[in-house]
């Protein structure tokens, strides 16, 4: 069963996320991995995901569960697991986006030929993903502060390594400040909003509450 495409996830292709001013322009990251992002796209919405565009970018749902996230940076593109710390990794390609993740997962791309290459272990991981969300599994979190990011917050750490580094840095206080403040946003969109406005305040290194 295949996934539908969607034209927001057209229109990312087209003209890039729209998160900075390169939007549109030859020197946005998204042109640089069109053929790449599109064999993603393609794997994807085989496996029969709903095709959305949150945060910018083509996320890819299960019963309105976040799944995976398609993504471009300026090295490689991606495909990140919202939950990939719970699949099996066989094949050894997961990585934590940062040092100390603990749910997301991502595999770093940078030609098509790869995707080809590891198509059919794409697939078997994607399937194992909706199984997790079939089977209501959860990350444990309480490893380590029992900190559990929203999925929004999650996907922008996936769009930008560098903030998540820059959280992780914060103290455990300063950390859950920001996730009990994002968190507190019934709507999605309101949660994305709190981040963002937040971003440039986490790559000071400072907290919510300092100025």
């Amino acid at each position: 069963m295949s996934g539908t495409k969607n034209p927001l996830v057209d229109a990312y292709l087209a003209e890039g996320c729209g998160r900075c001013e390169l939007a549109n322009t030859p020197e946005c990251k998204v042109f640089q991995w069109i053929p790449e992002l599109n064999a993603l796209r393609s794997i994807v919405l085989s496996c029969g995901l709903e095709e959305e565009r949150k945060w910018g970018v083509p996320c890819y749902t299960h019963k309105g569960a976040n799944v995976a996230v398609v993504a471009a940076f300026k090295d490689y593109c991606s495909l990140s697991f919202f939950k990939g710390s719970l699949l099996k990794d066989p094949g050894k390609i997961l990585d934590k986006p940062g040092e100390n993740t603990q749910s997301a997962r991502l595999i770093r791309f940078n030609s098509v030929s790869r995707i080809q290459e590891l198509e059919p272990l794409l697939r078997a991981y994607i399937f194992e993903a909706i199984e997790v969300e079939d089977a209501g599994l959860k990350v444990d979190f309480k490893a380590k502060n029992e900190l559990e990011y929203p999925d929004e917050l999650v996907a922008i750490f996936a769009e930008n390594p560098a903030l998540q580094s820059a959280f992780e840095s914060l103290t455990p206080g300063r950390q859950r400040g920001y996730v009990l403040h994002f968190s507190g946003a019934k709507q999605s969109a309101t949660r994305t909003s709190r981040i963002e406005k937040y971003i440039d305040h986490i790559l000071a290194g400072k907290g919510f509450h300092d100025r």
